[in-house]
């Protein structure tokens, strides 16, 4: 994973599930919208989906 911006892989990755599972859920509401979107692609700052993990999946937060 990057430090600088995440994919959905990496988002998958962090949360133990597939990159389409991250890509579903960052269609949701309440999901930090991406730092860079640019057709396709789209980048979320770690600290945004950390802050959502620790907020909507608190099994899965850091610390």
């Amino acid at each position: 994973m990057s430090d600088d911006v995440w994919t959905t892989g990496d988002i998958g990755r962090r949360l133990g599930i597939s990159a389409e599972r991250a890509r579903q859920l960052s269609h949701r509401d309440g999901f930090p919208a991406p730092s860079v979107a640019h057709g396709k692609v789209r980048l979320w700052r770690p600290a945004d989906v950390e802050q959502w993990i620790g907020e909507h999946r608190p099994d899965k937060a850091a610390g």
